[in-house]
């Protein structure tokens, strides 16, 4: 069964006049004569040639969309347009039947809301196919950057007894029989009893384990999946997706923002390289799609020119109160346009905001710094101001965050005052608190939402588009 030539590599190899055994589906089969053959190596199809008057009719009726090929022939030069190459089939052998009346990937344009339907099969069309390749590139991307830099990769808890955000909005996990679930004498649900001993849920980051192993390991990473039980049901938000969430122990603020800046730039050049094929044909559809919106909808770069936009640019770099002054002096706040408006200092930036930022004003991704502290999580570092915190937001075209850190709270005194203040017990995160107690030194470290960045270099509009099985409200098929 290993006998075969990826069709990637035949393409690229620039050979003709050898034999070849390819394997694949079709996605489309014309005149009874040419077969476009797709392996999911690359979006570009390859063409089988049949010799129809001598090949068993029988088999030519079960060449159809979808069908899973063998075929083995002759590599040639291409005598048609379209493609350098084809192969003249010798023997066509039929691995898996396709019933066309049923098949539901059709050689037609589907829309993106049909596909999600079926997400089993969508990638087999030339866009998702696109997109997981994309995805897969930037996953080993993100590792490599990494590993050249001598972090070590720690694999964090999924199920865990905190809930890092404290937003609240975590999935629980028991094995309680839920038509039974065991109470106290006072009526409470008796966790004493559960698997766990304590009430549990899926982790909605990975950061405040991090932090332990930066504290011993000095620069540490983890990659994995998150869980946020949001009821949103938006383009923007999934209830399960991934997280790259590194660690670093005697980094400021500074290099915190160095090192999003650097991976970020990494990660997109990366991806150029080696899915150059695949962007092109994002590129494309895009163009397509925006032709259809008025003039004024249209974006001012194409993605791949958007891609090099973030790679030429140096990040801009300002603080929170500066971007305030800049939003409420803005036309669309002044002219009442933007959804929320900015009536002064302390506003939480919504994604509007933070698109005029980037698209409009300075032209170029930004790094914004320096927020009001009630507005960020307990755990960053509080500045000598009183009002602000060391955190930083990194925003780009068409997405707004993309990542978020911070320099993380290393006096023991002033993390025990802010987690009484807004009331996180100190005695549930013990173990957090000993790093303050023992050794403890400056650290900095930030989550860089995996399917945003997917969602950015495939140009895709909706986050369902660039995880395999998306996870949401009311969804959790396949």
């Amino acid at each position: 069964m290993s006998t075969r030539t990826k069709i990637k590599a035949l393409l690229e190899s620039g050979k003709t006049d050898i034999d070849v055994t390819v394997k694949g589906w079709v996605r489309t089969f014309r005149n009874n004569q040419f077969i476009a053959l797709n392996d999911g190596s690359t979006n570009s199809n390859l063409q089988i040639v049949v010799d129809f008057e001598n090949t068993d009719p029988a088999i030519l009726k079960r060449i159809t969309t979808g069908a899973a090929l063998s075929v083995s022939g002759r590599l040639l030069a291409s005598l048609g347009k379209g493609q350098s190459v084809d192969v003249k089939a010798t023997s066509i052998e039929i691995l898996g039947d396709s019933d066309p009346e049923k098949y539901p990937l059709q050689p037609k344009k589907h829309s993106l809301e049909f596909l999600r339907e079926i997400a089993h099969l969508r990638f087999r069309t030339s866009t998702f196919g696109a997109i997981f390749r994309v995805r897969n590139t930037l996953s080993y991307a993100t590792h490599t950057f990494f590993q050249e830099r001598g972090f070590v990769y720690l694999h964090t808890p999924i199920i865990t007894q905190s809930d890092a955000e404290g937003a609240g909005e975590a999935f629980h996990v028991t094995n309680f029989d839920l038509a039974n679930v065991p109470r106290t004498n006072t009526g409470e649900v008796d966790y004493k009893q559960d698997f766990f001993g304590k009430s549990t849920n899926l982790t909605v980051s990975g950061q405040l384990e991090a932090e332990l192993g930066a504290m011993a390991l000095s620069d540490i990473y983890t990659f994995g999946p998150t869980f946020r039980a949001e009821n949103s049901n938006t383009t923007r938000h999934l209830a399960e997706f991934w997280m790259i969430e590194p660690e670093m122990a005697f980094y400021d603020l500074k290099d915190n923002a160095d090192l999003a800046e650097d991976l970020l730039k990494y990660v997109i050049r990366y991806a150029l390289d080696k899915n150059k094929e695949d962007i092109e044909f994002l590129t494309q559809r895009l163009l397509d799609e925006e032709k259809q919106k008025p003039q004024q909808d249209r974006s001012d770069l194409n993605l791949l020119e958007k891609l090099q936009f973030c790679l030429d640019n140096d990040f801009e770099r300002l603080t929170y109160t500066e971007a305030i002054e800049i939003l409420k002096e803005s036309t669309p706040n002044k002219k009442k346009k933007f959804q929320y408006l900015i009536e002064g200092w302390g506003t939480d930036l919504q994604s509007e905001h933070e698109r005029y930022l980037v698209e409009k004003h300075f032209k170029k991704p930004v790094i914004l710094t320096d927020y009001p502290k009630e507005i960020k999580s307990f755990y960053m570092r509080q500045n000598d101001d009183g009002k602000t915190v060391a955190a930083m937001d990194i925003l780009f075209p068409g997405i707004g965050e993309i990542v978020g850190g911070s320099q993380r709270e290393e006096r023991l005194d002033r993390l025990e005052q802010r987690m009484d203040e807004i009331g996180i017990s100190k005695d549930e995160l013990w173990w957090y608190l000993d790093t303050r107690r023992y050794g403890g030194c400056p650290h900095s470290g930030f989550g860089l939402g995996f399917e945003r960045l997917v969602l950015f270099v495939t140009g895709m509009s909706n986050i369902r588009d660039v995880i395999p099985f998306p996870r949401f409200p009311k969804n959790a098929e396949f």
